[in-house]
């Protein structure tokens, strides 16, 4: 006899929808941390009923972006600079074995990436620094050959992508970011394994040491703004 499956009740694209588009607010800060979140109102401001809102809110929450606020519904998660420290710490380990990866095939970046990254580097829309920067590192995830490598890194660009948009809302990107970029490149073409592994690894860990001291001082600037102390690791 087959088995019995139950009927779904809210289709699971509305659900994906959903949480895309509160995932994309809280990124881009439209959703700013601490900011209290209510089923009622998302359903509103969406127009969908409150049963994919609350699907979407509790992987929000699974993920980290959302917490129990005090009382009713929930809040967005603060940024905390440790926190994403740790977070670069894994994408490095990923990072330089998809190097190593890639340069064992001597794969040739698309140059495009680069100059589209260097024009939106040059440029003040945020959302394009962020996209450039996550498609170069994501065609190196692909050239490597194991497709683990960018499942693994994916949830992890997606906390990386919300500091880096409270970053460089008040910092634009340097150029010189794609100037390491542009070298690792260059390794990974030339087959040169040890040095595309080396420069990945110093290049991600320039870039957290960068955002965690920017991210801790704007929200020490936040709390004293606001009067309210900052956590032990989060002090620039």
């Amino acid at each position: 006899m087959p088995a019995q499956l139950l009927s779904i009740e809210v289709a699971p694209d509305l659900v994906d929808q959903v949480y895309r588009a509160l995932l994309g607010a809280i990124s881009s800060g439209a959703l700013a941390p601490g900011e209290r979140l209510t089923q009622e109102d998302i359903a509103a401001r969406l127009a969908v009923s409150r049963q994919p809102v609350l699907q979407a809110l509790r992987l929000l929450k699974k993920d980290g972006f959302v917490q129990d606020a005090p009382g009713r519904g929930v809040l967005v998660a603060p940024l905390e600079a440790e926190a994403m420290r740790k977070v670069y710490q894994v994408r490095g380990a990923l990072d330089v074995l998809a190097a190593r990866l890639a340069a064992q095939q001597r794969f040739r970046i698309d140059a495009k990436l680069i100059e589209r990254g260097r024009r939106a580097a040059r440029g003040r829309n945020v959302e394009a620094m962020i996209d450039a920067d996550v498609a170069f590192h994501q065609a190196i995830y692909a050239a490597s050959g194991n497709p683990l490598i960018g499942q693994s890194a994916d949830p992890h660009w997606r906390h990386l992508r919300r500091a880096m948009g409270a970053v460089l809302q008040a910092e634009p990107q340097r150029e010189s970011l794609w100037d390491e970029h542009e070298a690792i490149a260059d390794a990974i073409a030339a087959g040169d394994v040890e040095r595309a592994a080396r420069l990945s690894d110093e290049h991600v860990s320039r870039a957290s040491d960068a955002l965690a001291e920017r991210l801790a001082q704007q929200l020490a600037r936040t709390a004293s703004a606001s009067g309210i102390p900052t956590k032990k690791g989060d002090k620039a």
